[in-house]
């Protein structure tokens, strides 16, 4: 923690004990003080000149200004939180606002400039004028976004200037005065927003009414309700508890969805949130635990990247299995995950009976979802309301991703049992629901006729068992890492599901079913280098790697690195051993505490 503090604080003195024990995105949620017996977590409040009667486990900030122009902006703790001892309040700081004028005057010179400190004061005229904020030393404990509620009321630039601040500064806290409540802290928590304060609930107490986690609402006389500020820090207490509770489950996401139908302002940040995040390098994950989830009830999960990320991957990188590409088949996809394991499936399976035909499932809201790779993130993940309905997007997607698959392939035949009603100007498409239910005896029936008589017609020839599994884990290679050459010459050994890949009877991977992945040995180490398989961490000279890897510790590294994905690791250029990301790139190498956790070592 010592060597932390020295490295992201600007002495240990004044400096906040933080590291990250929950992320997921932009979110995280982190313990404040020791790491190894934190005295506080985020989200957290700021209580501001007035306020009084909260814990400093839920409040652990006080601040204030003076009433000079500039003001001048007062931070402290009200816990020990600066290390190395952790004994006293601490850190206390104070810095300069300067002149913030409106958002609208971003073009004016606002005269006196915000002062830069432990915490860092910005407005949406600085960040675009500051040069200064680029300092590649420059690295807050805690980042102020002063202008936070005027940009809320201009469209698109709350969350474009929330994501800037997040990218600059990873290791810093965020705090938008005057922005956050019971009704919103979800979604702005998603945003990547970590410190809140009550200046809207003092607001809803004098206007007589109780701010809660659905939005305003006067209190309800038959059940004792009060609008007072204990009552108003009550439904607060409540709205954290229900952030971190949704951050230890994953399930953040599903939480600000539903939040942001409070109103219709929160409802576009998200929707714009989503669109900048879109495309962009190291944010999303490659790998996530066997149980997450990734709910999909509602409409607005339709704009999420992940979404966007994997049409991206199946319209324009993904290939199917060599010599798979004659007949392909459209399914419908299920409610249990990997579909194959459905009873649907089951009887689809074995209607087809052959591993000739191309299998790609039609699903909302990821569009396509071909077999082989039908067990990974996010494929494996997502769960749905199957309705039979499709929306306007979900339609648009499917046909887009269809369309494109076919363009990039040599199909000579379309059977189709998936329900889409599909066309193609110079492939047959046969359809072998004719208006049935895909599971009926009739349908199952012409689904095996169609599929005989094109393996017939076009000597479509079947895989054995090995040959599939090598398909499938080359599919997963080519999605999950760079390429897939590393696997030339593997054979398969092992019962399912924990199969071993070998060379010249060497194991060279472990399928590992925890993580829909590979889990990678030291003797595959030297070929995934030489193959530049795995994204690459480049450690200082001279350090000695003797645990996980912090970012005191990184010279180098690929800024496209994904939660959850194995890195290779390098010291003066060469290869030293396997790492595997706990933090996206996005928070390389700036972020306090574990960004990788070791693996292997040469």
């Amino acid at each position: 923690m010592l060597e932390e503090a020295m490295a992201f604080g600007s002495s240990m003195e004044d400096g906040l004990g933080r590291t990250v024990t929950q992320r997921y995105r932009f979110a995280r949620q982190w313990a404040l003080g020791d790491r190894k017996n934190p005295v506080s977590f985020t989200p957290a409040l700021v209580l501001l000149d007035g306020d009084d009667g909260v814990e400093p486990q839920i409040a652990p900030f006080r601040s204030s200004t003076d009433g000079k122009i500039p003001s001048t902006l007062h931070f402290e703790s009200r816990l020990p939180l600066s290390p190395p001892l952790f004994e006293t309040n601490s850190p206390s700081w104070n810095v300069s606002i300067g002149n913030v004028l409106p958002p609208s005057l971003d073009e004016a010179d606002a005269g006196e400039p915000a002062g830069t400190a432990q915490i860092l004061p910005v407005s949406w005229q600085r960040l675009n004028h500051d040069a200064g904020l680029t300092d590649s030393s420059l690295k807050p404990d805690v980042v102020v976004l002063v202008d936070a509620v005027q940009l809320a009321a201009q469209p698109g630039r709350l969350v474009e200037a929330i994501l800037t601040i997040k990218r600059s500064f990873p290791g810093a806290l965020l705090w938008t005065p005057g922005l956050g409540g019971p009704d919103n802290i979800a979604v702005l928590t998603w945003f990547g927003v970590d410190l809140f304060d009550l200046s809207r609930s003092r607001q809803a107490s004098a206007a007589g009414v109780l701010l809660t986690e659905q939005g305003p609402r006067y209190a309800v006389e038959s059940m004792g309700e009060d609008t007072n500020l204990a009552a108003q820090v009550s439904h607060w207490e409540m709205a954290i508890a229900s952030v971190r509770a949704a951050m230890s489950t994953d399930q953040l996401r599903s939480l600000a969805d539903r939040q942001s139908l409070n109103s219709p302002r929160l409802v576009e940040h998200l929707r714009r949130h989503d669109h900048l995040c879109q495309n962009m390098p190291g944010l999303l994950s490659s790998h996530v635990a066997k149980n997450f989830k990734f709910p999909c009830h509602s409409i607005s999960i339709q704009t999420d990247p992940i979404i966007a990320d994997w049409e991206s991957f199946i319209a324009s990188k993904y290939t199917a299995p060599t010599g798979l590409d004659t007949v392909l088949v459209l399914l419908p996809c299920s409610a249990r995950k990997p579909y194959r394991l459905s009873k649907s499936h089951g009887r689809f399976i074995r209607a087809i009976g052959t591993s000739a035909c191309h299998e790609v499932m039609i699903t909302s809201p990821l569009g396509l979802v071909p077999r082989d790779l039908e067990e990974i993130w996010p494929a494996g993940h997502y769960d749905v309301p199957v309705t039979g309905d499709w929306t306007g997007d979900e339609l648009s997607r499917i046909q887009r991703m269809l369309d494109s698959l076919i363009d990039r392939h040599s199909y000579k035949r379309i059977i189709n049992h998936s329900g889409f009603e599909y066309h193609h100007q110079s492939i047959p498409v046969i359809d072998t629901r004719e208006g049935d239910s895909a599971g009926s005896h009739e349908a199952l029936e012409r689904l095996s006729l169609a599929v005989k008589d094109a393996v017939d017609t076009f000597s479509a020839r079947g895989r054995k068992n090995e040959k599939i599994l090598l398909d499938n884990f080359a599919s997963i290679s080519r999605k999950q890492m760079k390429t897939d050459a590393w696997l030339s010459g593997m054979k398969v050994r092992g019962k399912p599901p924990r199969y071993r890949l070998e060379l010249d009877n060497k194991q060279m991977a472990l399928w590992s079913i925890d993580r829909s992945g590979f889990s990678l040995p030291k003797a595959a180490i030297p070929s995934l280098a030489e193959m530049s398989v795995l994204p690459e961490i480049h450690l200082r000279s001279g350090v000695q790697w003797k645990g996980d890897i912090f970012g005191t510790l990184v010279e180098s590294f690929d800024n496209d690195i994904r939660a959850g994905s194995d890195l290779l690791v390098y010291q003066d250029g060469e290869v030293i051993g396997l790492a595997r990301a706990h933090a996206p790139g996005w928070e390389w190498p700036n972020t306090p505490g574990r960004l990788a956790k070791s693996h292997q070592r040469l």
